[in-house]
């Protein structure tokens, strides 16, 4: 009787060896995890971002390769496409796209004009640019994948939240769209969107000063962290190629809805 054999583990620290992934939005918060995470299981990463000191940090604790970079710069991304794509003989196994933010949280009837820029350059053309130079590659690669990072705000609209959520739903558009177009290549598309999650800089970047920040999390018990949310991403780039994971929505127990959050006494 023949021998049974099990397949290998895809989750070993090993298992990835040789696999090339650039992260972007790589100096904080949930990029800054994945990149931990993704060493971890055996990538080689290239952590991108703009603030190139972090980056250096980043690169010395983990092993990454810093790749300083603003996605909105089309001329930035098409130069950090030809160093990477040399560095690594033209292989490319995943693009994961992190990188993006809110700025402001203003009603619809006072919602201002710079503030929804930013956040449509960010978190859309600042994807649609990275995805635009890579794709020849992650084509080649035969086994390629895109991950974008969006938000439960691509799923429904919230009061203070419009411009964030025209953008998220930008976001979310564009991928559902790509997935379509890449599956005749073998690029698996996937779409992580996570709810309340507590990390240093994003709510006081879009509210302005730390005080404000905290009272986003309040009285809500266990929030996800960056890391919860980079485990995600880094469980759906590691399963077998041929499972596609379309998209995965991830909250922490206590945000039962985009619209009910459970605050209890501190």
């Amino acid at each position: 009787m023949a021998e049974s054999t099990l397949p290998s583990n895809p989750f070993a620290s090993d298992a990835h060896t040789g696999k090339v992934a650039l992260v972007t939005g790589a100096s904080s918060g949930i990029g800054r995890a994945t990149v931990y995470q993704l060493r971890a299981s055996g990538w080689t990463v290239y952590a991108a971002a703009r603030r190139a000191e972090r980056l250096q940090s980043l690169a010395e604790e983990t092993g990454a390769i810093a790749l300083p970079l603003d996605t909105i710069d089309e001329s930035a991304v098409i130069a950090a496409t030809e160093k990477l794509l040399q560095e690594t003989g033209g292989r490319l196994d995943a693009l994961v796209n992190i990188a993006g933010g809110a700025h402001g949280a203003d009603r619809v009837g006072e919602g201002s004009n710079e503030d929804w820029e930013w956040m449509y350059r960010t978190n859309v053309l600042g994807t649609l640019n990275m995805i635009r130079a890579f794709l020849p590659a992650l084509r080649e690669n035969g086994e390629g994948t895109i991950l974008n990072l969006t938000s439960t705000a691509a799923e429904a609209g919230y009061e203070g939240g419009a411009g964030y959520n025209a953008a998220k739903f930008g976001e979310r558009g564009l991928t559902e769209a790509l997935r379509l177009e890449e599956a005749e290549n073998n690029v698996r598309v996937i779409e992580i969107r996570p709810g309340m999650v507590h990390t240093e800089e994003f709510s006081k970047v879009r509210l302005g000063s730390a005080e404000a920040a905290e009272k986003v999390y309040a009285g809500v018990e266990k929030p996800l962290l960056a890391e919860d949310v980079a485990q995600t991403v880094v469980f759906a780039l590691n399963v077998p190629h041929h499972i596609n994971l379309d998209h995965i929505t991830l909250r922490p127990v206590a945000q039962a809805a985009q619209y009910k959050v459970i605050r209890r006494n501190s």
